[in-house]
């Protein structure tokens, strides 16, 4: 029997990036772009790869564009590090997994290190796979929290619990990541948010603006963990966005949503350097009338828009800025 799995792409839509710094954020999932994973049992333990896997490339030049695009690493890793954590927390219940085997593989849809969560998606996917193929039942609010591990103790990947939320509980969700609580209990307080509640939400990505998310946020983390109170500050302050903006889905205020959206990308600009490229993307949805900020680490921005003539209106000029516009799929 074949086992299928999937974990989505996410957005981020308020309060990141300070999911990684004790803050708050809400986050939807975009079930436009996923990873699928099949698990099926075999004599061995094989993990298969894929194209940005694999060491063989037509000339120098299709090497250079495929670390460009994806890295020196591909996505074995990450299955690797799901596995590691997975058997270490069976372990830790005394869950005995026995000696069965299998073949894992995985396909992703996700566009390359645009801040829609690619990597974790393969990560949850393959922890929803080893879950159902060994009948082990991880309590959801721990899920992310192992995930997040395998990501962080295993790779060295500078992370936050957000996006392994939202990936293990889908929809819109509020998440709460205060100290305390996080210390005390290695896990957030997560409130799903219904997603019917929401406005009209576009996304829009550039491929060819694609970074590693925790080289781009190593320096906020640097200058948080030396004690910067002016990146602190912006974070709590942009952490309390998020806590506005649950408010504002809720009583569908959707002009004081606005403004929270745009303001989370001010903020984030007086922290972070951001390239022009993407300031450009954020300015050319703003001049259409809609809001825009970074669905997570840049390359993508999320945003609301009023009707369908704002719609176009945004397709056609970030088409110019050669950035494709979709409209999130959100349940």
């Amino acid at each position: 029997m074949i086992i299928e799995t999937r974990a989505y792409a996410r957005a981020g839509l308020l309060g990141n990036p300070s999911d990684g710094y004790f803050g708050k954020t809400i986050s939807v999932i975009i079930r436009n772009f996923g990873v699928s994973i099949s698990i099926y049992e075999t004599p061995e333990l094989r993990i298969e790869e894929t194209e940005v896997d694999l060491n063989t490339f037509r000339n120098v030049y299709h090497m250079v564009d495929s670390v460009q695009l994806s890295g020196y690493y591909g996505g074995t890793r990450l299955i690797k590090a799901a596995i590691k954590k997975f058997v270490e927390y069976c372990e830790s219940k005394n869950f005995r997994l026995g000696h069965k085997n299998f073949t894992i593989r995985y396909r992703p849809s996700i566009p390359r290190q645009v801040g829609l969560a690619g990597s974790s998606a393969i990560i949850t996917a393959t922890m929803k796979a080893l879950m159902q193929f060994y009948d082990v039942e991880i309590p959801k609010h721990l899920l992310p929290t192992i995930i997040l591990k395998a990501e962080t103790e295993e790779l060295g990947i500078n992370a936050g619990l957000q996006d392994r939320v939202i990936q293990v509980y889908e929809g819109c969700v509020f998440m709460d990541f205060e100290k305390s609580n996080i210390e005390k209990n290695g896990y957030g307080k997560y409130s799903p948010i219904d997603p019917a509640l929401l406005p009209k939400l576009y996304l829009a990505y550039k491929v060819e603006l694609g970074k590693v998310s925790g080289a781009v946020l190593n320096t906020i983390r640097e200058k948080y963990e030396k004690g910067d109170s002016f990146v602190s500050d912006t974070l709590k302050e942009i952490a309390e966005l998020a806590e506005q903006g649950k408010t504002a889905i809720i009583e569908k205020d959707h002009k004081t949503l606005n403004y929270l959206i745009n303001r989370n990308f001010d903020l984030r600009c007086k922290i972070m350097n951001i390239s022009d490229s993407n300031k450009q993307m954020v300015m050319t949805a703003r001049s259409c009338g809609a809001s825009a900020k970074f669905s997570g680490s840049g390359g993508a921005i999320i945003g609301v828009y009023e009707d369908d003539e704002m719609l176009r209106r945004l397709i056609v000029n970030l088409k110019k800025v050669n950035a494709r516009v979709i409209k999130p799929i959100i349940m």
